[in-house]
């Protein structure tokens, strides 16, 4: 077994040592990638862009486009839309339109897309992941890959608060109006009947949060014309990883108004209080989760005076502590949430916005009121 062991341990080296042969010679996957899109960075530093590549014919475009009025800049999107019905791919419109979001960057932004983020444009378009550090232009880069998907249906823009969304949409607004197209953002504080139209633009900025809910809120709603959001055909998403690892972990739920009777939760609190952390219940921070021990609910049940939690009539007990034992536990005030004219407000854990009129849901928000008195 030793033996197999070692001989496993060495095929392993000769497979990653073979691997970084082939990368040196040949370039990462990425690497090769990015050459097929026209970038090629030498080792002094230099670049090259590929003859007959997407970004060579990107750059052959940009003199003709430097000629256009503004006028014509303007009908890029009805333009490129008449096209694309007639047949034309997004691929075969992608040079002339990438060219066209430089040229209006460069007038009205005084910022010309550099051949790097022409890359980053086409690697977004292609519904790949774009590694940029802050200060190499993502609010830019992604002008191109939404223009592009806006000739044939919506974009969605996707950021991790509010006042990213509005700052960006605002910033960027030059570009696609430059173009032809509309623009508008969604915001945490604004009514159905102001979300309508910031949907019905070409281009919409928001928060996964936001668009996350108005879907769900839309399912919801019994005819088309009450919903707000309409298809969902492309979507930009800026701090991907945040979004989709780091808040992907919190539930987007929405919850009805309680009909029960509501005093149970202050009786759940006070028996709650009266438990003791390891021998009564564990709590396991990783999994945002509490649980009361075998000890624990004889206790409990001692506490509530009935003989068992698991008969008829009382088998809401457990899930009641649980909560409030997270409540106790788990949410803290200032930090989870804030206390405003006697209610709890909810706060978001990423940006730290707090977010009124949302409540936790199956009786945790109920609990955490009951811990507030």
């Amino acid at each position: 077994m030793e033996f197999l062991e070692q001989l496993g341990d060495i095929f392993g080296s000769v497979v990653a040592w073979f691997e970084q042969l082939l990368r040196r010679f040949f370039g990462s996957a990425n690497d090769r990638r990015i050459r097929q899109m026209g970038f090629v960075r030498q080792p002094d530093g230099q670049i090259d862009v590929v003859p007959g590549s997407v970004l060579d014919r990107i750059n052959a475009h940009e003199s003709d486009i430097e000629s256009w009025s503004d006028e014509r800049l303007a009908e890029t999107a009805s333009l490129m839309r008449a096209r694309h019905a007639s047949g034309e791919s997004l691929e075969s419109l992608m040079p002339e339109v990438f060219a066209a979001v430089r040229e209006v960057g460069r007038r009205h932004l005084e910022m010309r897309h550099y051949d790097v983020q022409m890359i980053g444009g086409q690697i977004l378009h292609h519904g790949m992941i774009a590694e940029m550090v802050t200060g190499e232009g993502k609010t830019l880069v992604a002008t191109l890959p939404a223009t592009l998907n806006a000739i044939a249906g919506k974009v969605h823009v996707i950021t991790v608060n509010d006042y990213l969304a509005r700052r960006d949409m605002e910033w960027m607004a030059p570009v696609y109006m430059g173009l032809g197209f509309t623009v508008g953002a969604i915001q945490s504080t604004m009514s159905p009947a102001e979300r309508q139209p910031a949907y019905a633009c070409d281009i919409t900025y928001g928060t996964n949060n936001e668009f996350g809910f108005d879907y769900l809120r839309d399912n919801m709603k019994p005819t088309r014309d009450l919903q707000v959001q309409g298809p969902l055909d492309f979507a930009i998403v800026d701090e991907i990883d945040n979004i989709l690892i780091d808040e992907a972990r919190t539930p987007l739920i929405i919850s009805g108004p309680a009909q029960d009777d509501v005093s149970k939760y202050a009786r759940a609190d006070k028996i709650a209080r009266q438990l003791t952390r390891v021998e009564h219940f564990e709590v396991k921070e990783k999994e945002h989760s509490c649980h009361m021990t075998e000890d624990g609910i004889r206790a409990a049940e001692q506490l509530v005076g009935v003989e068992s939690f698991y008969t008829s009539g009382n088998t809401e007990w457990p899930h009641l502590l649980d909560n409030s034992l997270k409540a106790h536990h788990l949410y803290k005030l200032n930090v989870n949430y804030v206390i405003e004219g006697g209610d709890v407000v909810i706060v978001d854990e990423f940006p730290g916005r707090k977010m009124p009129g949302r409540q936790w849901s199956d009786g945790l928000h109920q609990a955490v009121e009951a811990k507030e008195g």
